[in-house]
C-alpha cells in the first residue's frame, strides 16, 4: 500500500507557473512507477507526465513537453511537477499516481485525492 497526498494547486494567470508536490507514504517510494494525470471538467482523465519504476524512463504528454518537468526526491518520498508557461487548457484537477508495474498504466494502482489547478486567461 502507498498513500499519496498532493499539494501546490491554485489559481494562476496564463503564462505563470506552479509546482505540484506529491508526498508518498507506506511502501518504499522507489518500488513504484510514479506520475501525474489530470482531469478537466467534462473530459476523461489523461496522462500528463511520469517516470518508470527504475527512474530511467520519463514520458510527457505531447502538449506539455517543454513546459512541464517531473522530478522526484527519493529521500523525501516526494514527486514534483513543475508547470511553466501555463495555458487555460491546463486547467484541471491534477492527480498523483503510483503503479507497482515497471511503468505507469492507464489505470494505476494508486491515486491521490487530487489538487485543483486553474489557469485564468
Amino acid at each position: 500500500q502507498v498513500q499519496l497526498v498532493e499539494s501546490g494547486g491554485g489559481l494562476v494567470q496564463a503564462g505563470g507557473s506552479l509546482r505540484l508536490s506529491c508526498a508518498a507514504s507506506g511502501r518504499t517510494f522507489s518500488s513504484f512507477a510514479m506520475g501525474w494525470f489530470r482531469q478537466a471538467p467534462g473530459k476523461e482523465r489523461e496522462f500528463v507526465a511520469g517516470f518508470s519504476r527504475s527512474g530511467s524512463i520519463t514520458r510527457y504528454k505531447e502538449s506539455v513537453k517543454g513546459r512541464f518537468t517531473i522530478s522526484r526526491d527519493n529521500a523525501k518520498n516526494t514527486v514534483y511537477l513543475q508547470m511553466n508557461s501555463l495555458k487555460s487548457e491546463d486547467t484541471a484537477v491534477y492527480y498523483c499516481a503510483a503503479d507497482m508495474l515497471p511503468v505507469l498504466q492507464i489505470v494505476p494502482h494508486y491515486w491521490g485525492q487530487g489538487t485543483q489547478v486553474t489557469v485564468s486567461s
